[in-house]
């Protein structure tokens, strides 16, 4: 049996304890997910959604500009409120079916009402606040199947700028399903979960960051 193992590791040129890599389209659980993630350090992203598989494409200026503006927007909000953290492309375990990795996160801390916390491996754990997708090319994904489990773990604001089809979708979890913001009288949209946090929707489409990070420190909208 051992020399069978060891003929098998030969002829594939894989150890038998080292773990198969990840695929797109895999089903599997989330801890197997996680093995198999870790044992992948050239990849950069990839999650498992309602237990399948999805691995990260080259990341393309379409996405990455967008994302950038989004980064500056929540780190900027982030470092001007206690007890807030904003996460850039955490990995953050939701339930057995949905590891994720979203391009960007804000979290209330535990000592301050949040329900993440950092787990013994170092991965989040729990439902963040808000999170955020950049959808250039994955907007099927990022508006039923991830929206699906943000909505059903209880995320509470879910936040997708659709780059192709120059559009914002913001959803609040109302009860049990996530019910679509719109801008107030300014063009704003606003936070519920975190006071100030606001996001002028034509500024943010047109790419404006100065405007964006502007509406952060403006007392003149409400």
């Amino acid at each position: 049996m051992i020399r069978a193992v060891e003929h098998q590791a030969e002829t594939t040129g894989r150890s038998p304890s080292r773990p198969l890599p990840l695929e797109n389209g895999e089903t599997m659980h989330s801890r197997e997910f996680l093995r198999r993630y870790e044992g992948m350090p050239q990849v950069k992203k990839a999650e498992l959604i309602e237990g399948v598989v999805y691995m990260g494409s080259p990341v393309s200026a379409e996405h990455a500009i967008p994302d950038g503006i989004i980064h500056g927007w929540l780190a900027l909000y982030a470092g001007r409120t206690p007890g807030v953290q904003f996460m850039p492309n955490a990995t953050v375990i939701l339930d057995a079916d949905n590891t994720v990795q979203p391009d960007a996160l804000l979290r209330r801390l535990p000592d301050h009402g949040g329900l993440t916390r950092v787990n013994e491996d170092g991965y989040l754990a729990g439902p963040p606040e808000l999170i955020v997708e950049v959808a250039s090319s994955s907007a099927a994904i990022d508006m039923r199947d991830k929206r699906r489990a943000y909505c059903r773990n209880r995320v509470q604001e879910y936040l997708v700028w659709l780059v192709a089809e120059g559009r914002l979708e913001w959803f609040n979890l109302e009860v049990d399903e996530y019910r679509p913001q719109l801008p107030d009288a300014h063009g704003l949209l606003h936070s519920r979960v975190f006071p100030g946090l606001r996001l002028p929707v034509g500024a943010l489409l047109a790419g404006d960051t100065a405007m964006v990070l502007e509406a952060l420190t403006r007392n003149d909208v409400c």
